[in-house]
């Protein structure tokens, strides 16, 4: 339940709007009900539809380290609706749920990523947890795995996704 109640799909009459909420209807991130909440105002849903959208599947780092982090931002804010979602385009990259668990708590010890993973991981846990340890210092560690470029990216990346995921825990009615 929420605060601002989705609108219908039938509702829906931008074209633009309808194959975007398709594209992220096939990506699995976000779900419907987000979608057509910000379907209320068709211009600012077809822009943040875009940006997301882009932000999962375009640019120069892997489309399921991305995903890892989104969930990570999610587990860390204790936010139940984000932390479920999956991208169904990772999935089928080969992402598994014990990944996603090891990318949310033991990271650094695992086996399953390399360096540069753990770098970005660390990157949306101090981002969250503790954004003063992202000095000079961490920045020179990324700048040993990833671009410039990458690492806007992947800073972007988070950005707009911790972003919405508060925006969408405002909206979330709490159970009694």
């Amino acid at each position: 339940m929420f605060h601002i109640d989705p609108i219908s799909i039938e509702d829906v009459k931008d074209p633009e709007l309808l194959e975007l909420i398709h594209q992220a209807k096939e990506l699995g991130v976000p779900d419907e009900q987000f979608m057509l909440i910000l379907a209320r105002v068709p211009s600012y849903a077809k822009n943040i539809l875009k940006t997301m959208l882009m932000s999962h599947t375009e640019g120069n780092t892997s489309h399921t380290l991305k995903e890892m982090m989104r969930i990570q931002l999610a587990h860390f804010a204790g936010d139940p609706y984000f932390s479920k979602l999956r991208s169904k385009k990772a999935l089928d990259q080969g992402l598994t749920e014990e990944q996603i668990a090891s990318a949310r708590d033991d990271y650094d010890d695992s086996p399953d990523f390399s360096e540069a993973d753990k770098v970005a991981l660390r990157f949306s846990d101090q981002m969250y947890l503790d954004s003063q340890k992202v000095d000079k210092a961490f920045y020179d560690e990324m700048k040993k795995h990833y671009s410039d470029a990458q690492i806007m990216e992947l800073g972007a990346f988070m950005v707009h996704q911790y972003g919405m995921q508060v925006f969408m825990r405002t909206l979330q009615k709490k159970k009694p």
